[in-house]
């Protein structure tokens, strides 16, 4: 048996199992402090985050059909048409209200 003596471990190998080491205390401290912060991320009163939000804001899909409407993919008769439809209407001629 080699213990502190003789060939039984050179410079390298004292080297990378300090390394090793090194690295190990690293990654758990890393894995702890995420887990810290996954958990103890506060709530809102409503139960979801709001930068979890499916939609982003602004963009439902009224204003969607703005964009296109301003971009000039539909015209002025399709853009009043599917507004309606979005609005509930069933007749396909009413006008937005300027709000």
């Amino acid at each position: 048996m080699m213990f502190w003596y003789g060939p039984g471990m050179n410079g390298w190998g004292w080297f990378a199992m300090s390394v090793g080491t090194l690295l190990f205390w690293v990654l758990i401290i890393v894995v702890g402090v995420l887990l810290f912060r996954a958990l103890a991320r506060p709530t809102p009163p409503g139960g979801e985050h709001p930068t979890w939000s499916k939609t982003p804001p602004g963009s439902g899909p009224e204003q969607i059909l703005a964009e296109r409407y301003a971009r000039g993919e539909i015209d002025d008769e399709e853009y009043h048409r599917r507004l309606a439809t979005l609005r509930g209407s069933t007749t396909g001629t009413s006008k937005p209200s300027a709000s």
